[in-house]
């Protein structure tokens, strides 16, 4: 029978970002690097294609912050245009009823 330890070591954000900008600064290899901070090689490797990926953008940012940040705005969109519509309805009930009202004045 395996146990499996469900503690997993969690990195900030800072400190994965300097871990990658240490391989790509230096130019040593992150197999060298990874070993000397403590990181399995794979997912050093993750740290610097992503922080090579965001310094390659203009403003920063990752292409995976890029795609959250559009799937985000598109859920706000769809969510705006409900509530158009629901209001677009609610403006013709609310106008039928005034008209009503002043059919029968």
């Amino acid at each position: 029978m395996f146990i499996v330890s469900s503690s997993r070591k969690k990195y900030t954000p800072e400190y994965r970002q300097e871990a990658a900008r240490l391989v790509i600064e230096s130019g040593r290899p992150i197999a060298h690097v990874a070993k000397e901070i403590g990181v399995a090689e794979g997912l050093l490797g993750k740290w610097v294609k992503l922080e090579r990926e965001r310094q390659g953008s203009e403003d920063g940012r990752s292409d995976a912050d890029i795609r959250a940040e559009n799937a985000r705005l598109r859920r706000e969109l769809a969510e705006a245009k409900m509530d158009n519509e629901f209001l677009s309805k609610a403006t013709a009930f609310f106008a039928a009823k005034q008209r009503d009202r002043k059919n029968l004045s």
